[in-house]
C-alpha cells in the first residue's frame, strides 16, 4: 500500500504526550516506523535508551534533549538524532507544545531504566 492516510487524531495518550502511528507494521511498512509526538509544556522527560537509531524532526515548539548525558536544544526544522544504546532524555521548552516527526527502523525496541526492551505501541 503506498499510501497511508492519516489517522483523524493521535493513537496514544500517555499523560500529557500523544503519539499518532503513520507508517508502521500494522499500517502497511515494511522497514521504517514514522510517526508524531506532541508533548505539551511541562511534561517531564522519561529517561530512556533505544537499540536502534531514532530521528526526530522538530515541526513545531522547541525541545530541550539529553544525549549520553549532554545536553541540547532543538527548533523547528532541526533534526535530532539519538545513537542507539545512549541514555536519551526529551522535552517541551517554552509555551507552546513541542510537535516532531520520528522515525526508527522496523524492529527498534525502548528501555527504561532496570527494564526490558519493548516496542512502543505507536510504533507496532
Amino acid at each position: 500500500m503506498p499510501v497511508l492516510t492519516a489517522p483523524p487524531g493521535p493513537t496514544h495518550d500517555i499523560g500529557t504526550a500523544r503519539f499518532t502511528a503513520l507508517a508502521t507494521p500494522s499500517r502497511g511498512s515494511h522497514d521504517t516506523s514514522v510517526w508524531r509526538v506532541e508533548i505539551e509544556p511541562g511534561t517531564p522527560a522519561t529517561p530512556h535508551r533505544l537499540t536502534r537509531e531514532e530521528v526526530f524532526v522538530v515541526l513545531a515548539g522547541r525541545a530541550a534533549v539529553r544525549i549520553d548525558g549532554r545536553p541540547g536544544s532543538a527548533e523547528v526544522g532541526d533534526a535530532i538524532v539519538v545513537p542507539a544504546g545512549v541514555a536519551f532524555e526529551l522535552t517541551a521548552t517554552g509555551d507552546e507544545p513541542l510537535r516532531a516527526l520520528c522515525l526508527l527502523p522496523v524492529g527498534g525496541q525502548a528501555q527504561l531504566d532496570g527494564g526490558e526492551p519493548f516496542t512502543p505501541p505507536w510504533a507496532q
